[in-house]
C-alpha cells in the first residue's frame, strides 16, 4: 500500500471535517477515520496545521519558498567569498 502525500490545503479541510464531526456529537476517533485518516496522522497535521485558515495557509507557503530562495542566496554568496579570499592569498 503506497503513500498518499496530501496537500495542505487537503490537510486543512480533512482537520476541519474531523472538527465538524466532533461537533455533531461523534467521537474523536470514529471522526478521524471517518475521514479516511490514522490518528497519529490526525494528531500530528494539527499540530502542524492547527487552527491555520486557507489565507494563513498561503501566506505559509509563500514564506517557506522566499525563504528557500534567501538561504540559497546566502550560500552562493558565501562560496562566492570563500573563493575570493583563496584567491586573494594566492591559494589556487
Amino acid at each position: 500500500m503506497g503513500n498518499k502525500h496530501h496537500k495542505p490545503e487537503e490537510i486543512v479541510s480533512k482537520l476541519r471535517q474531523v472538527e465538524v464531526l466532533v461537533g455533531q456529537g461523534l467521537a474523536r476517533v470514529d471522526a478521524i477515520r471517518e475521514v479516511s485518516i490514522t490518528e497519529q496522522t490526525y494528531y500530528r497535521w494539527r499540530r502542524k496545521y492547527g487552527g491555520m485558515g486557507t489565507e494563513q495557509l498561503r501566506e505559509l507557503k509563500r514564506l517557506q519558498k522566499e525563504n528557500e530562495r534567501l538561504r540559497r542566496a546566502v550560500s552562493d554568496l558565501t562560496l562566492d567569498k570563500l573563493i575570493l579570499t583563496e584567491a586573494a592569498r594566492g591559494n589556487f
